[in-house]
């Protein structure tokens, strides 16, 4: 759950720190005051997109931070336990993660149960994004923050707007998840099975062809006994043989300086090394220079002898250089025809013969019993098919139970006329286990009418953000027993309500807030009465500057506020109307 959040110069808010409680907490305020900015702030916090008018005017830096609490990792949960598909095999459809395996993918790691989010945004244009103490992308924290919050209404954090996650909910409602999983790693092991039937089935020309080409590689790589980084050392010692005489000018050219020449440096410091221990005999204050010159003496006579050394041995091989030059002439054609480029390390060429021998064994080099594996395929493609049209059937019957409970909930919310349903169909294909994917045979979408007459639509197709809010106030209803989600924030949800429909609106966001964290901006008493916290944003000018600010209202302070949002004053009749709304409805 959200625990506090902080807002410096974004927007109208100079500064605002504002921590938060469990249950229903509304938002309110008059028209302007900046409760959207509030929204807003924490949208660009979850990773929405931003750009520099959003810095308040004046600044040059905007942050948005915040504590969310998401507890200890349960003491089964393991880094890796989960089997994830890969992403070429599910159609490019997200596997399912919890919040803590997504933080051990990622090497992040929880405070005390606590995760702090933090964004900054620059009058540059650009943004950072920090989880916990690690720098993330702005796809990363958008991606980690969707365990943690959806906003409903006119903002990007809609779940239940993507229709992959229609599957998701539906499957999750029908009590089906841990079917549908088992079935996707059968999916998986049956396609991995098809493309090694596949490569077994190809043309024996063609299977005998590629057999030849990788056999041939594992030979010729495997004949050079490659080592890790031999490149880069035959290039240092052809680079020094093939410039033997300029290397061997060089050197001697050193040591004539240090120590051979008619003015050498040694033969010099040895003198300056007398010169100084006579005036040291005369004057004890010069013994840290005679120190130092007897150093230097030391140090550049050893300097002398290792380039004298060096000389020494330095011995022009021609045959070596040859040898050199052969050796990395085989290693530049390896790798042009079996690494990225001729400039690749050998890791690469290395790399492919692995691969090479792999692809001999899914050949059937390594005597892989293609009559066996045609059985096993016809085995799986059964399972399948007649797993999914189980879990089809399963979906069919709960998704028409949960159309008749999502209109029902509408109807208490005003838009008792709403037809919704959920679609379930089959997915396009010439053949029974061509209907099928990793996650069954079913393409599944959420479809809502909301006027009398009108076609069954898409949920993206509502254009009014209160019908849209009060749409995900009844699915979330719907799924509160198995949504993870924990904190929800309902933007625009009293827009067009009023009277009873505005008091079963509130009605349900408390029941709502019995499992979840639940925040609402609001301008109806009649909703905010049922919450147990209530947050005023109001706006001030002071010095010429526009600014918003926002605080906890308890006591009489929250008395006045309901009686300004019945009427828009404090007279004492509103104020008796206030106390005996929040009295009935449990606000206080």
């Amino acid at each position: 759950m959200l625990e506090d959040l902080v807002i410096k110069d974004f927007a109208l808010i100079d500064s605002v720190s504002l921590e938060f409680a469990r249950g229903f907490t509304v938002l309110s305020g008059e028209t302007g005051a900046g409760k959207s900015i509030l929204i807003g702030a924490l949208s660009f916090l979850l990773g929405g997109k931003a750009d520099a008018h959003l810095i308040r005017s004046g600044a040059h830096e905007a942050t948005v931070s915040a504590t969310f609490f998401i507890g200890e990792a349960p003491d089964e949960f393991k880094s890796g336990a989960r089997q994830h598909v890969h992403a070429a095999e599910t159609g490019g459809e997200e596997d399912v993660l919890s919040v803590h395996e997504w933080l051990d993918m990622h090497g992040i790691e929880a405070d005390d149960g606590r995760i702090l989010l933090r964004r900054t945004l620059r009058d540059s244009g650009k943004s950072s994004a920090w989880i916990g103490s690690t720098s993330v992308a702005r796809a990363d924290l958008a991606s980690f923050s969707s365990f943690l919050i959806d906003i409903h209404g006119q903002h990007e954090h809609q779940s239940l707007m993507k229709v992959a996650q229609h599957r998701k909910f539906l499957d999750a409602h029908a009590g089906i998840v841990d079917e549908v999983n088992k079935f996707t790693m059968q999916f998986a092991a049956l396609v991995e099975k098809r493309k090694l039937l596949e490569q077994l089935n190809s043309s024996s020309e063609e299977r005998r062809r590629k057999i030849e080409m990788y056999t041939f590689a594992v030979q010729e790589i495997g004949d050079a006994k490659l080592k890790a980084d031999e490149d880069e050392l035959l290039a240092d010692e052809e680079a020094r043989l093939s410039s033997y005489e300029k290397l061997y000018a060089d050197i001697e050219a050193v040591t004539a300086s240090l120590s051979d020449g008619e003015n050498a440096v040694v033969p010099l410091l040895k003198q300056i090394r007398r010169d100084s221990l006579h005036a040291l005999d005369m004057d004890k204050t010069l013994e840290q220079l005679d120190e130092r010159v007897e150093s230097a003496f030391y140090e550049l006579s050893d300097i002398a002898d290792e380039f004298a050394a060096y000389k020494s041995k330095l011995v022009f091989d021609p045959k070596r250089l040859e040898e050199v030059q052969e050796r990395l002439s085989l290693i530049y054609n390896l790798k042009k025809k079996y690494a990225s480029s001729p400039s690749a390390p050998i890791s690469e060429v290395l790399a492919y013969a692995d691969e090479a021998r792999q692809n001999l064994e899914r050949l059937g080099a390594g005597g892989t019993d293609k009559t066996q594996l045609e059985r096993e395929v016809a085995e799986l493609e059964k399972l399948v098919y007649v797993a999914a049209k189980m879990i089809s059937d399963k979906r069919k019957a709960a998704g028409e139970r949960m159309s008749k409970e999502v209109e029902a909930v509408l109807a208490t919310l005003g838009m008792k006329n709403t037809k919704f349903s959920v679609r379930v169909a089959e997915k396009p294909g010439t053949s029974a286990i061509q209907k099928c994917g990793p996650y069954g045979m079913d393409d599944i979408e959420f479809l809502i009418s909301a006027n009398p007459g009108s076609p069954l639509l898409p949920l993206a197709h509502i254009a009014s953000g209160g019908e849209l809010s009060r749409v995900m106030l009844a699915l979330k209803t719907i799924f509160a027993a198995s949504d993870s989600v924990p904190t929800l924030i309902f933007d625009e949800i009293d827009t067009g309500i009023g009277g009873e429909v505005a008091v079963s609106v509130g009605s349900h966001l408390r029941n709502l807030a019995k499992s979840r964290q639940i925040f609402c901006i609001t301008h109806l008493a009649s909703i905010a009465v049922y919450a147990d916290n209530q947050i005023k944003i109001e706006k001030s000018v002071a010095d010429g500057k526009t600014s918003s600010r926002c605080a906890h209202v308890v006591g009489d302070n929250r008395v006045r506020e309901i009686a300004r949002m019945l009427s828009g004053d404090e007279s004492s009749e509103s104020l008796e109307h206030a106390r005996s709304m929040l009295l009935k409805f449990g606000g206080v």
